[in-house]
């Protein structure tokens, strides 16, 4: 099988490391969001299985088929609106996943009839890659913040980074991964976790559909998971080189509305037991699209196979992997995450500056969207894009130097 001639230790760990930094760093949200509709221990482990399923098979099944590395993830602004509005609005678990199928369906006619995807190709490419920067620079500035709470910790991973960069540039995270695993273990050890063994069991509960649920929970969520999530993941896309490039004779690369769709349906199918809205991903599409996964872009697909059965296994045995998971201290979690996107975020930021006649654009979009502000409960990647388009109107509309 081809995969197997073409993964490698680098595409594996990329893969690893995805899992890792995707599920530590918001599963608790997906936890608040769960208890904000009064869910019980069986139905917060049910959601772990749905979303775990439906991450893995739609990374999994699309990357092994195209090779081309397709990245899937819940919506963690998603979570976000979920528990903040399920704990003032009184919901149910029925009207609460009554309000993921409606989103769900939202998002699948999105991709189906391919208006977003057209509306982010109208996006310039100087944007698209302040956007990308904007959204990772905040997981780079993380790997080093960590050094305030575990600085040997992060001088040990940093210098091993550097260190892999010049004598083994393709195992340099690997590397730096391993060393800092083993002077966790040498020294403060890892965090205590409960890790129970068995497959989990799904939970079944009906949607019920409320207008104040529609209004309340899956407006927002539709906006949030489209303006915060799979804008950002079509950025990253673009700016790994796996855009279409078909009108300029090249391939066809990553087919945005298919794979939007698919997330879409997914959802749909398993938002009865938890999922509650699956999306293109960013943060961890950086990392396994990127150059530290594989040198040759051809490969990258198996750091996102490898990412998805990862995922799969989680959903398979929700608790067991996620004591696991959790049992990383998260200042090893931070550093791995912030140096693994360090070339992806050099490069994008490389491309947004490029073009002079759009830098200041670019610059504006990156700051906007590294501030995380929150306008209308609509993040920042939404505004970065919406201000950066703004500037170049202002600064180029009507003026004959602007098409060059």
């Amino acid at each position: 099988m081809r995969f197997f001639r073409d993964v490698s230790l680098s595409a594996a760990t990329a893969g690893f490391v995805a899992v890792l930094v995707g599920f530590t760093s918001s599963v608790a949200i997906v936890f608040q969001a769960a208890q904000a509709f009064g869910a019980t221990q069986a139905q917060i482990a049910s959601w772990m299985w749905a979303l775990g399923i439906g991450m893995g098979l739609c990374t999994f099944v699309p990357s092994l088929v195209w090779r081309k590395p397709v990245m899937v993830a819940w919506s963690t602004p998603g979570a976000a609106v979920l528990a903040t509005a399920g704990a003032v609005g009184g919901f149910s678990m029925g009207e609460a996943v009554g309000a993921f199928v409606v989103c769900a369906l939202l998002i699948t006619v999105s991709g189906w009839t391919g208006w977003f995807e057209r509306i982010m190709g109208r996006i310039p490419m100087s944007l698209a890659a302040a956007l990308l920067a904007g959204v990772l620079a905040r997981f780079g500035l993380g790997a080093f913040s960590a050094a305030q709470t575990a600085l040997p910790l992060v001088v040990v991973m940093v210098l091993s980074y550097l260190g892999g960069r010049r004598f083994a540039p393709r195992y340099a995270v690997p590397i730096t991964l391993l060393v800092a695993i083993i002077f966790v273990a040498a020294t403060t050890g890892f965090v205590r976790a409960d890790i129970q063994f068995g497959l989990t069991v799904p939970v079944w509960v009906t949607p019920v559909f409320s207008l104040s649920a529609l209004v309340s929970l899956a407006l927002p969520l539709f906006i949030v998971t489209m303006a915060s999530q799979n804008m950002p993941g079509v950025a990253a896309i673009v700016a790994a080189g796996y855009g279409d490039k078909r009108a300029q004779g090249g391939d066809a690369g990553i087919p945005v509305s298919p794979v939007i769709t698919l997330t879409g349906l997914a959802t749909v199918v398993l938002a009865p037991l938890g999922a509650f809205a699956l999306n293109l991903s960013a943060i961890t599409a950086a990392i396994c699209m990127g150059p530290q996964a594989h040198a040759e872009p051809a490969r990258r697909y198996t750091a996102a196979v490898v990412c998805g059965a990862l995922y799969v296994l989680i959903g398979l045995f929700g608790a067991a992997v996620t004591g696991v998971l959790l049992a990383f201290p998260k200042e090893l979690v931070a550093a791995i995450a912030g140096l693994a996107l360090l070339g992806t975020i050099a490069g994008s930021l490389s491309t947004a500056l490029a073009d002079e006649s759009q830098r200041e654009a670019a610059i504006i979009t990156f700051l906007v969207t590294l501030s995380g502000v929150a306008i209308a409960g609509v993040g920042s990647a939404f505004w970065g894009v919406v201000a950066g388009v703004v500037a170049l109107v202002v600064q180029h509309y009507g003026h004959p130097t602007a098409q060059k």
